[in-house]
């Protein structure tokens, strides 16, 4: 909860994320307002994973900030990636299917980038990397986890906090980065920029 007071800045979260908010309330931050900012998501030809995810937390704070000055603005973007392949949240069951296929009895790499904008427009980013390994699923697992829809609106076509959480074997980094935000820099980066809760 933010500390009271009318001078106060308030704290905007630039995303829609249910997750994200629940990560910021487990830690006893509670964003003022919630404003998505709506940008194009695409990556650019050659792009490489934690340079995308930095730029996008970058562009979703700025479409925000533009219209809020004064305010805390935190926006983040989690991606998913085997290699330099980038897993953007899949369109459809297939291609869910397709991610999920592909990370099967492999290691992959799930990056988030944090970007804040404090109030008197000083903005810093930085992006979190996590590394895991998924097992090797059966087709009759991998079939049963498109027919629980989980797969939907999630970077890679999972959720680790869900039914997936069974298949990972190994992570070593942030766990709450792979669920969409690194709780222990994001706070870090929020107290570093003056943002007072308690």
């Amino acid at each position: 909860m933010r500390v009271s007071g009318s001078d106060t800045p308030i704290l905007i979260l630039a995303s829609a994320s249910p997750r994200r908010s629940e990560l910021l309330a487990g830690i006893g931050i509670t964003p003022d307002k919630i404003i998505p900012a709506d940008i194009d998501e695409s990556s650019v030809v050659g792009e490489l994973p934690r340079p995308y995810a930095q730029r996008m937390a970058i562009e979703k704070a700025q479409a925000i900030s533009g219209a809020h000055k004064g305010a805390y603005i935190l926006a983040a973007d989690t991606i998913v990636a085997v290699g330099r392949r980038i897993l953007p949240k899949p369109e459809n069951a297939r291609e869910a299917n397709t991610f999920l296929s592909l990370m099967s009895g492999r290691a992959h790499r799930v990056y988030t980038g944090v970007c804040l904008v404090a109030p008197d427009g000083d903005m810093t980013s930085r992006v979190v990397e996590t590394r895991l390994k998924m097992k090797r699923l059966s087709a009759t697992e991998l079939s049963a986890y498109i027919a629980s829809n989980e797969w939907q609106g999630k970077a890679g076509g999972y959720g680790i906090q869900g039914r997936a959480g069974a298949f990972i074997s190994n992570i070593n980094g942030s766990y709450t980065n792979v669920v969409g935000l690194p709780v222990y820099e994001t706070r870090n980066m929020l107290v570093g920029a003056g943002y007072k809760y308690g």
